[in-house]
């Protein structure tokens, strides 16, 4: 099955290399998350001790944004994922023999660098080996098995902690996962390249996104490139930069203004889509439900999320990026006014109830949009330095929300936390709306 009459793109195969060792590390991290406050807590730590070494796997995936992006320019994609589901391992195994909770952080933390990796580098083979045309729903289908595997992997850990009757035995989950992973990519020969294993592709022998989109029937706008792409800071007249050396510094400077500009909208998207995370569960102990009920409703709102991730990449490909990003803030952000609004009435619970569906409705719209836009962005030579510092901004907004929310619903109440979040919401609609049609074509808004 190809779509270029040259037989250069095989959607199956691509889709089997790339889908397949995402969903298998996904649902390993998965599995892991949930258990690793337990974990330290089981091994002595005290409930902020606990805390803060689970938050070290998002620390990790932080700081190893950025340089992961020189890593995976210099060794290529699935020899990127393949040393990071090694890492990974490693990291794992120090989890799983930690005697005392400062063993057990460091463990967790190699396991959120390698993560960083692992994404980067899945991150920038899709999107040097999907078309333009397909890029969207591919992308967001991406995002769809990162949530399948949260979805999935606590069931299998839940199941194994209740075979083995310890808390720790958790991180084998991840561990095969891993090692399946890594199978996988090395048994698995790239369709695009011909490659496999260990083999490195030369530059001539891959064909990008540019060769797929040069060959499409769709007409490109004539400020576009030839891949159907604008460099960042091509529409206002600024001069492309084409790094002589892909290191880190380079690429930031290179790309500065966009990763200023639409980078920060690019952190608000990661901030409302966290904050979702910490403020329904916050707000379901505020209204008084009880714990099974708020993991039914959080759960049956987080079905509508996955149930959208496909549609959101019809709407990106067919109507442009602008109308999946505009709905998704607007629709967060009324939300988060909704739940402010709601905190005096007496039907807060079924408030509640509704506004959870409701900012899963509008989250799943989204959904894909920061990995394409990142891809859309990209340079299509050599993506993956850009691509390290454009997740970088997202995970900082990502990382930066539950802060935010803990630390006024301290000085204030949930109800001004939620007010807050509503109008970064608004902020970041402001600036996707002002900057996504200066740095993207018009084929692509």
């Amino acid at each position: 099955m190809t779509s270029t009459t040259n037989d250069a793109f095989d959607l199956r195969g691509v889709l089997l290399s790339g889908f397949l060792p995402a969903a298998l590390f996904a649902i390993g991290e998965g599995a892991i998350i949930p258990i690793i406050p337990i974990a330290a807590d089981s091994l002595g730590a005290s409930l902020a001790i606990a805390g803060f070494v689970a938050s070290l796997i998002l620390v990790g995936e932080l700081i190893g944004d950025v340089p992961s992006g020189v890593v995976v320019a210099r060794i290529g994609e699935r020899n990127a994922m393949i040393g990071a589901a090694v890492v990974s391992v490693v990291g794992l195994l120090v989890c799983t023999v930690a005697p005392n909770p400062l063993v057990l952080a460091v463990g967790v933390f190699l396991v959120g660098l390698s993560t960083a990796v692992f994404a980067l580098a899945r991150h920038a083979y899709m999107t040097t080996a999907i078309p333009l045309r397909i890029r969207a729903r591919a992308l967001s289908s991406l995002g769809g098995v990162f949530r399948f595997g949260y979805f999935v992997g606590p069931f299998l850990a839940a199941g194994v902690i209740h075979l083995t009757g310890t808390t720790q035995s958790a991180f084998w989950v991840h561990v095969v996962c891993c090692l399946g992973a890594a199978v996988v990519l090395l048994v698995i020969r790239d369709p695009a390249t011909g490659v496999r294993g260990l083999q490195r592709p030369t530059r001539a022998s891959r064909p990008t996104a540019t060769d797929a989109a040069a060959t499409d029937a769709t007409a490109t706008d004539v400020s576009a490139t030839t891949d159907g792409t604008t460099r960042p800071g091509e529409l206002e007249g600024e001069q492309f930069v084409e790094e002589e050396s892909h290191g880190l510094f380079q690429t930031i400077r290179a790309h500065h203004r966009v990763l200023v500009r639409l980078g920060s909208g690019a952190a608000l998207i990661g901030a409302m889509r966290a904050g979702r995370q910490v403020i329904l569960p916050l707000w379901a102990v505020s209204v008084g439900l009880d714990d099974s009920t708020a993991a039914l409703v959080i759960g049956i709102a987080g079905a509508v999320d996955f149930a959208l991730f496909y549609t959101s990449g019809q709407i990106m490909d067919r109507w442009g990026r602008l109308a999946s990003a505009l709905p998704c803030m607007l629709g967060l952000s009324i939300c988060y006014f909704l739940l402010a609004w709601s905190d005096h009435l007496d039907a807060r619970v079924g408030w509640f109830v509704a506004v959870a569906m409701a900012m899963s409705l509008a989250n799943g719209v989204g959904s894909g949009i920061l990995m394409t836009l990142g891809a859309d962005l990209a340079p299509a030579d050599r993506p993956a330095p850009f691509l390290g510092a454009w997740r970088f901004t997202g995970d900082l907004g990502s990382a930066a929300a539950p802060l935010v929310i803990s630390g006024v619903t301290a000085l204030a109440t949930i109800a001004v936390a939620s007010g807050v979040m509503g109008v970064l919401g608004l902020v970041g609609a402001g600036i996707l709306l002002r900057y996504v049609p200066r740095y993207l074509p018009r084929t692509l808004r």
